[in-house]
């Protein structure tokens, strides 16, 4: 026994010790991944209205009873659609709503997410018509495309409305033009009748022939913009006897009608390349007009400014009189340049938001965006083109902003970012100023173009100063506003709200109503909080129309409100090809090495996919782990040594 019991211990102390080396234990894990067969489905409006149902009934119940033989041999299969969200599991439960057919972004979906998981194959229900996306037909698919056509490949007779050409801003008073494209097949030479309505009253018809030997005529209208804000227009092609359908003889027009454009005054005490860049980045913008004023080369023309970049005024040569007296009397905000003609004293005496003490010296810096500035926003890559712009001058010495003054960019010497500001901006009261101590930024806008092909940062940041000036302070404590001013049908509208305390500082948890209108007067209310981490609330989705809006809450005891409008416009991209394009299913066949079927042709897809011989796929992985780290190992060594104590204590040992 004693001999017995000390082979025991010797054991355990051996094991013990050999745990104490650290040995590892490899684990080898085989998973086998049987074939896929994924349907993706065309779900899209077209299918269900340009294919006989029939047919499309055909379809479905034949490529149900396909998966079903196919998981019977041993397959995997899934169901995918265009439409986002759960996935159908069976044809019955697809619904033919899609607005638009991307296949490429379908099929391109199934490749990632199928990436290593053997898959055999999708087979593809569609008519082939696609009308948003790349052509599928140009992607390279590491998986085998069984194309499945429905719908109809015969010219139907048909008038429709191929597209509408306008600008989609336009300026209240003027006339601009709307250019209907109409497409016809099968009825040249026949008369048809265009008409233009706004808000269900006829503005414009005009009955024109259409032409045997054109697919496609323009009909051109000229419409005079009344009002402000959002305009929907309706376009549509009166009926013709015989029409396979007049689902796409409506198209809907929404415009913006503004004021007249913004009217900058751009004075200078001397010519100067500056006062070129400035002018070409506000012209940049369609909504921008400038009018030149320079001492003795062009006159100041008397009209009506809203804003006014004052290059090197007041300066030390007399002779830009005229055009500060225009700023004073019609307290004009203004954008003000220094430079080496500015005369600093007089300048600081405005008072526009930072005193200037110089001796006459001058520095070269570089541009450093202040980070906190978050009035306007630049381009993303406006950090790193910045950072290219060459040295400009700016006056030596002391600058000293004012409390109702923020730098909107510093001046950086070499690699050492300095506190002095560059641009600032200052707001008083209703009105902003702001001023640019830089002279020689004519080179910003040449550099950036010439490394950018385009000087996108410089233009942004100059129009939304001169948009800042020009427009009042928004002293709102509730600020709602969708995140887009046009929306498609498809789109799920979302809104961002800001509310402020007294003092205009962000405040959060506050309760808002928001309630929407249709052009009918069908509203729907939505109850929601402002958040700081979910500052927006998604309404879902529209139908296509104007909207307005109205939103209420209770701040600090006080009902504020604000309101707007936006559009949501119809696709309709769906009704305006009634022709299933299967020449491009056929293509898409041949570069995947597959072949086209129809609805009565199942059977041999499915023989087809069975020949190609798809086996299971084992994918083996290995894992070291160490050794004590085994569970069942301790309580071994445990029940050992229980043994061990327990015999010996039954024998009197302990």
């Amino acid at each position: 026994m004693n001999y017995l019991l000390a082979a025991l211990r010797f054991v355990v102390v051996s094991f013990l010790c050999f745990l104490l080396l650290g040995p590892m234990v490899r684990h080898a894990n085989n998973t086998t991944v049987p074939p896929t067969v994924v349907l993706a489905v065309d779900d899209s409006q077209s299918v269900a209205l340009f294919t006989d149902s029939l047919q499309l009934a055909q379809a479905e119940q034949g490529l149900e009873q396909v998966l079903t033989r196919l998981q019977a041999q041993g397959y995997r299969t899934e169901i995918r659609t265009l439409t986002a969200g759960r996935a159908p599991q069976r044809l019955s439960e697809v619904n033919y709503g899609a607005e638009t057919s991307n296949l490429s972004s379908l099929l391109a979906g199934v490749q990632e997410d199928y990436a290593e998981q053997n898959l055999a194959g999708v087979v593809l229900l569609s008519d082939g018509i696609v009308n948003q996306g790349l052509s599928p037909t140009y992607a390279n698919y590491s998986y085998p495309v069984y194309p499945v056509a429905v719908g109809d490949t015969i010219p139907k007779k048909d008038v429709l409305v191929a597209s509408l050409r306008y600008n989609k801003v336009n300026y209240s008073g003027n006339r601009f033009p709307l250019e209907v494209e109409l497409q016809q097949e099968g009825f040249g030479g026949t008369p048809v009748t265009v008409t233009l309505q706004e808000n269900g009253k006829t503005i414009e018809s005009k009955t024109v022939t259409l032409k045997p030997d054109q697919p496609f005529q323009q009909v051109p209208f000229q419409v005079l913009a009344n009002g402000l804000g959002k305009r929907h227009y309706e376009i549509q092609v009166q009926p013709l006897e015989g029409e396979f359908t007049t689902l796409n003889n409506t198209k809907h027009a929404y415009i913006d009608v503004v004021k007249g454009k913004i009217k900058v005054l751009v004075a200078a005490a001397a010519p100067h390349p500056d006062v070129k860049a400035i002018r070409a980045a506000i012209e940049s913008n369609e909504n921008y007009e400038t009018s030149l004023f320079i001492p003795g080369l062009s006159p100041l023309k008397q009209q009506d400014y809203d804003v006014a970049v004052l290059h090197q005024l007041p300066g030390r040569v007399a002779g830009g009189e005229e055009a500060l007296n225009l700023v004073r009397q019609k307290n004009l905000p203004a954008l003000y340049v220094l430079g080496p003609q500015s005369d600093l004293n007089d300048f600081n005496r405005l008072k526009v938001g930072l005193n200037v003490s110089s001796s006459g010296q001058a520095d070269e810096v570089t541009v450093a965006p202040n980070a906190n500035f978050n009035t306007f926003m630049l381009p993303e890559q406006a950090q790193e083109r910045l950072q290219q712009y060459p040295p400009a001058r700016v006056p030596f010495g002391d600058i000293h902003l004012a409390p109702n003054a923020e730098a909107v960019l510093y001046q950086q010497v070499g690699r050492v970012r300095t506190n002095k500001p560059l641009l600032v901006i200052q707001t008083a009261g209703e009105k902003r100023n702001a001023t640019m101590l830089a002279s020689g930024t004519w080179q910003w806008r040449i550099v950036e173009a010439a490394q950018n092909e385009e000087a996108q940062v410089y233009d942004k940041l100059i129009t939304n100063l001169i948009q800042l000036l020009s427009a009042p302070r928004n002293k709102k404590r509730l600020n709602v506003y969708p995140e887009e001013t046009e929306y498609t049908s498809s789109d799920e509208v979302r809104f961002n709200a800001e509310a402020y305390n007294e003092a205009l500082e962000p405040i959060y948890g506050q309760n808002i109503t928001l309630q929407v209108k249709d052009e009918e007067g069908l509203i729907k209310s939505f109850n929601f909080a402002n958040s700081e981490k979910q500052p927006s609330v998604n309404i879902g989705t529209l139908d296509g129309g104007r909207y307005t809006y109205s939103a209420s809450a209770i701040i600090n005891g006080q009902p504020q409100q604000d309101e707007g409008e936006f559009v949501v416009e119809e696709l309709q991209l769906e009704a305006l090809n009634a022709v299933a394009d299967h020449n491009l299913l056929y293509q898409l066949a041949s570069n995947t090495n597959a072949k086209l079927y129809y609805p009565s042709q199942l059977q041999q897809l499915e023989q087809d996919i069975l020949k190609a011989n798809n086996r299971d796929m084992i994918y083996s992985s290995e894992e070291l782990s160490d050794l004590v780290d085994m569970k069942w190992l301790f309580f071994l060594v445990l029940g050992l040594v229980c043994i061990e104590w327990a015999v010996r204590k039954y024998n009197g040992s302990y």
